[in-house]
């Protein structure tokens, strides 16, 4: 890539400790166990996975919300956790979080105005009333909920949940960041309401130039993210990714077992193509424990397609056509 990337994760690992009994010995669930990617200036990067794959553990660790255990997160091209503390308030402001409960991100306590402009005081955007109310009118503006003067002194409880999420989406791009990291930004959502919240965050990425890790257990919802944008989507699997592509190839084109099944199983409108679309028979459909993951491969304890080497030999993730990746020994020769 020429350019320098917005973002880009190398080998980040995050370990959390268990503890067996008062006297127990100490485990380690790999959350996170060596996944690498960039985000483009001005990009989408989307993750996409079962829960309990690590995928919003990336999310909270690129925010800073939990420390990795090993790796490298760099913030156009510095190492993030080799900033002064100044670069480092620089960069938490940034890089913002959108998450995927708008019931529980906002304080039942403030309004809606109070909410908005917290930050906005505090990095010093906006500091009389006036300013922070015609500031705050303009983000309500911004994120569709008009007429502002409706919405600025309600509290969370007077709102819908779509109405909800456009505050916490509001709030996030109030501070102008480089990067939003969108945490599930529409599984609390009403289905009716979710594609209009996409096309908000796809509406600002072209008015702000915002840059996206889009974060979804939804493959319906990743695909049309991550395509409208010109986006990539990458698989991930107990803590890995096992596959990367941009969208549409990922979609149309999918190489790894785990991301065949995860697709097939996606409902489409279409009857007759419904009908006749098998989905993959996996071996077992329960995931194994994140504190004892199966050795060499991860998901040959599930796969259709595993041979010896897989329970033996971990697979690398590798290119096999130009822009495609994927960790699986069928295509590793």
């Amino acid at each position: 890539m020429l350019d320098t990337p917005i973002i880009e994760v190398r080998d980040l690992k995050v370990y959390f400790p268990v503890k067996k009994g008062i006297f127990g010995r100490t485990y380690y669930v790999k959350a996170v166990d060596g996944v690498s990617f960039e985000i483009p200036e001005e990009g989408i990067f989307t993750l996409v996975g079962e829960s309990g794959c690590g995928k919003t553990t990336v999310g909270r660790t690129i925010v800073g919300v939990v420390k990795p255990t090993a790796g490298k997160i760099l913030y156009k091209g510095k190492d993030t956790s080799k900033l002064s503390k100044e670069e480092y308030l620089e960069y938490r402001r940034n890089v913002q979080i959108v998450h995927q409960d708008p019931y529980s991100a906002l304080n039942p306590t403030k309004t809606v105005f109070q909410s908005l402009a917290a930050p906005l005081k505090r990095w010093g955007i906006a500091k009389s009333r006036n300013e922070l109310r015609e500031k705050v009118s303009e983000l309500l503006e911004l994120v569709g909920l008009n007429p502002p003067g409706e919405f600025i002194n309600k509290y969370p409880h007077q709102l819908s949940g779509g109405q909800r999420q456009r505050v916490v989406i509001a709030r996030a791009i109030s501070v102008n960041p480089d990067v939003i990291v969108a945490d599930e930004p529409i599984t609390m959502i009403d289905v009716s309401l979710r594609i209009g919240i996409l096309d908000l965050l796809l509406k600002l990425k072209e008015e702000v130039g915002t840059s996206y890790l889009f974060i979804t257990h939804d493959f319906g919802a990743a695909r049309y993210f991550s395509a409208k944008g010109g986006g990539s989507i990458a698989v991930m699997y107990l803590g890995k990714i096992v596959e990367v592509a941009a969208a549409e190839e990922v979609i149309q084109n999918p190489l790894h077992p785990y991301t065949k099944a995860l697709i097939s199983s996606v409902p489409v409108a279409d009857p007759e193509l419904s009908r006749k679309r098998k989905p993959l028979k996996l071996k077992s459909l329960d995931i194994p424990s994140p504190l004892n993951p199966p050795s060499g491969c991860k998901f040959h304890t599930r796969c259709p397609y595993s041979t010896d080497i897989c329970s033996k030999v971990e697979p690398e993730l590798k290119e096999v056509s130009p822009g495609h990746y994927v960790a699986c020994h069928l295509y590793q020769g």
